[in-house]
């Protein structure tokens, strides 16, 4: 008896102390951001300048801009956890090889950019995005937005009640409260959460036609959550779904092409 009495009360130790450790440290598991600098010969090579942004609360912010071709659109790119916006200039070709603008947003916090990482202060970055390219002459009907991930969150909450040319949503997710109580399912995580996202909330606000593209093999955002903020949002929308893509490997199951396909076809039918 007093041996199963000290089994319990370790285990209630090391439970209670493991959510501790996830409450307090959630952002550091949430966020990877890199400290890397820009390589600013090979951006500016591919056409690149950068872009520096002012912020709501007043963070300098540096990211990546490259303009449109006369008569394109401008991709606003919203980037996953990971890295920062130069990791991205690669996976953007297909998009500015077509013609389109890519402004490659980079987060406070990530690459050379100051400030600490927050819900609050990423959709503050991403209206700093868009008054950037606002401030450039490019109205909201000549902008898509793109949110891989993570920032598939900052596109819907900039998307609310504006029109923009499209929403493209890559890998994109419900709630990260949601995402995060099944990748912990013995903590009762989702109570715990700071930065939520709580997009289902937000999705039946948008008024762009939207593109949802999801693995069927992601293990990160399982594709059950990419559906159900589909299935709220209004039409017109459309969802692509990869047999054998996960969660970073769309592009190499021919995202680039049917996201190209996709906006060629709302020019058509607008």
């Amino acid at each position: 008896m007093k041996k199963m009495l000290n089994f319990v009360v370790i285990f209630i130790a090391v439970y209670a102390g493991m959510l501790v450790l996830l409450y307090f440290f959630q952002r550091g598991l949430m966020y990877h951001p890199s400290k890397t600098a820009f390589r600013s010969a090979e951006l500016t090579a591919l056409g690149f300048e950068i872009a520096t942004l002012k912020t709501s609360d007043g963070l300098t912010l540096k990211s990546l801009y490259r303009p449109a071709r006369s008569g394109r659109a401008t991709i606003l790119y919203f980037h996953g956890n990971a890295g920062h916006a130069g990791h991205r200039v690669s996976k953007a070709r297909p998009f500015y090889d077509a013609g389109y603008g890519v402004f490659l947003l980079s987060y406070r916090g990530y690459g050379p950019n100051p400030g600490n990482i927050t819900e609050n202060g990423l959709y503050r970055d991403g209206t700093a995005a868009f008054e950037f390219l606002r401030a450039k002459g490019i109205g909201q009907e000549q902008i898509i937005l793109y949110g891989e991930s993570l920032g598939a969150g900052i596109a819907v909450e900039l998307a609310r009640g504006r029109k923009f040319a499209a929403i493209v949503l890559e890998s994109p997710f419900n709630s990260i409260a949601k995402v995060a109580q099944s990748q912990f399912p013995i903590f009762p995580v989702k109570f715990l959460v700071k930065d939520r996202f709580e997009s289902e909330t937000k999705i039946t606000a948008i008024e762009a036609p939207l593109l949802a593209l999801h693995g069927k093999r992601d293990r990160t955002v399982p594709i059950r959550f990419g559906r159900a903020l589909f299935d709220l949002a209004p039409d017109p929308k459309k969802f692509i779904e990869y047999e054998r893509a996960g969660h970073n490997d769309l592009y190499q199951h021919g995202a680039a092409g049917d996201i190209l396909a996709h906006l060629e076809s709302l020019k058509q039918n607008p």
